[in-house]
Formats: structure tokens, sequence, C-alpha cells
């Protein structure tokens, strides 16, 4: 992947308000903008996550229905989570995949980062390619707040999932299965 274009920050001038809640802080920011605008912004301020698009040797995809809160629903998304402090993006993954997916992982290809939300968040969100897949006897402990279940997709199941509309999918997932099929010459 080429490298992506340096960051131009704004000036910070100063922050008016803010809120902490369960591992992100929502900030309201006066700054000036690189062209000179000056204005306040609000601004969730995240850690940063890690996402992984694991395949089994048969070549069906590990996928996730999980309930979401914030939407009232479940969807289907991969395996993902917020890095925890000294976490790298990759550590992070190999303990997410494991406690939500129930599987550990001996190859792990780089898909790049994204940006799910840039109009309101921090967040970046390193993606994998999680592959030579080893099932786990015993699934270790998650978040206790984790409704999940672990679904099992062709790679067509899941391109004709995303296609119908029938099923909720999140942006992250959809970019990084876009990824990975690149990587794996599904295109």
């Amino acid at each position: 992947m080429a490298p992506l274009p340096a960051p131009e920050p704004a000036r910070h001038l100063e922050t008016t308000a803010s809120l902490d809640a369960r591992k992100l802080r929502f900030e309201i920011n006066r700054v000036q903008l690189p062209m000179g605008v000056e204005g306040s912004f609000g601004v969730i301020k995240h850690p940063g996550a890690s996402l992984a698009v694991p395949v089994l040797a048969d070549g069906r995809v590990v996928v996730l229905r999980q309930y979401r809160f914030a939407v009232a629903t479940r969807l289907l998304e991969f395996p993902a989570g917020t890095l925890d402090p000294g976490e790298t993006p990759l550590s992070t993954m190999q303990r997410e995949l494991q406690e939500e997916a129930g599987y550990s992982a001996a190859r792990w290809d780089a898909l790049g980062a994204m940006l799910p939300c840039p109009g309101y968040s921090d967040e970046v969100i390193h993606l994998f390619l999680a592959r030579d897949l080893t099932e786990l006897s015993e699934r270790p402990a998650g978040d206790d707040d984790e409704d999940l279940e672990v679904v099992l997709m062709t790679p067509a199941e899941l391109d004709a999932a995303i296609a119908s509309g029938d099923e909720y999918l999140d942006g992250k997932s959809i970019t990084a299965w876009f990824r990975a099929k690149q990587l794996l010459g599904l295109v």
C-alpha cells in the first residue's frame, strides 16, 4: 500500500467542554483549521481499534452477528476491538479474535487502516487478514456486554448479504472485506 498523505492538524485554541465515557472522550474544541477558519467542533476521542477478516482453510469466513445497543439491532461484522493501553493493533486483534470468535491465527496480513467516522471522531481502525486459523477448545472470557453469535459464511454468501441489504453490516467490515478479497484474489 502507498503511504497515506501527511496530516494537516488544526491549531487547537481551547477545549470548552468534555465528557468521559467508557473508552471514549467527547470534547468540544475551539480550533483554527488549516485554511484559517476558526470554529468550535465536537470530536469523539478514541484510543483506536483493530479488526480482522478471519478466513478458514476451506475458504469460509468467520463473521459475528452482534447486538449493538446504539442502533438497537444485531448486525454482521468481523471480530474487532478497542486498543487497550500498551497494546499494539496486532496484539489487540489477536486477543479479540480469541475472545469474540474462539479462534487463533498463525498468519496475519495488514490490510491498512480506515477512518470510520472522520466527521466527528479521531478513531483509526487497523485492518488485518487472519489465516491459518485454529479453533480454540475453550473461548477466553470477553467483555460482559458482548452478545454475539459466530457465523461461518462462504465468500459468496457474505457478498450476497452485503449486496442484498437484508442484514445490517457496518462500514468497517465492508471495507475490510473489500481489501481482504483483493489480497485473496477474490475480485
